[in-house]
């Protein structure tokens, strides 16, 4: 498996089934408890390097957006974790998760734009836009 491949696909992660997204987005779960501001550090970096592994994986293998790919899902469950300031503990994360799948299943707008847009791009930013959604509703639950 090519490094582009295996962080694409999350060390293979993304092929289980059913629901590939699903298990990427509770792969990173456990960095709720690093808290934060911790996961919006690791957010950033899996966008960066996820952005870079998905561009790789589409050119090697010709797929447009395939399922597989789970690197987006994680950096945007990351994003949302970093909502945990807004509303913390179980809850939170419950609350992180449940509602990024959501917005990652429905697509609402801005995410459906997102989600359009050709490439390594689009694969990403649906989910970044996402995740960034649910951290702000998780901090303005909180009253911050």
């Amino acid at each position: 498996m090519s490094p582009g491949m295996a962080i694409a696909t999350l060390g293979g992660i993304g092929r289980l089934k059913p629901g590939p997204g699903t298990w990427g987005s509770a792969a990173v779960l456990p960095a709720a408890l690093l808290g934060p501001l911790a996961c919006l550090g690791l957010a950033a970096i899996v966008a960066l390097v996820g952005w870079w592994a998905t561009r790789a994986a589409l050119a090697e293998t010709g797929a447009k957006d395939p399922g597989w790919i789970v690197v987006d899902e994680a950096a945007g469950m990351l994003l949302a974790l970093g909502g945990l300031a807004g509303v913390s503990g179980w809850l939170g994360v419950a609350l992180a998760f449940a509602g990024f799948r959501a917005l990652d299943i429905l697509k609402p707008w801005p995410v459906s734009w997102a989600d359009g847009l050709p490439g390594a791009t689009g694969v990403m930013l649906d989910d970044i836009l996402a995740g960034a959604i649910v951290a702000a509703a998780l901090l303005l639950a909180g009253g911050i």
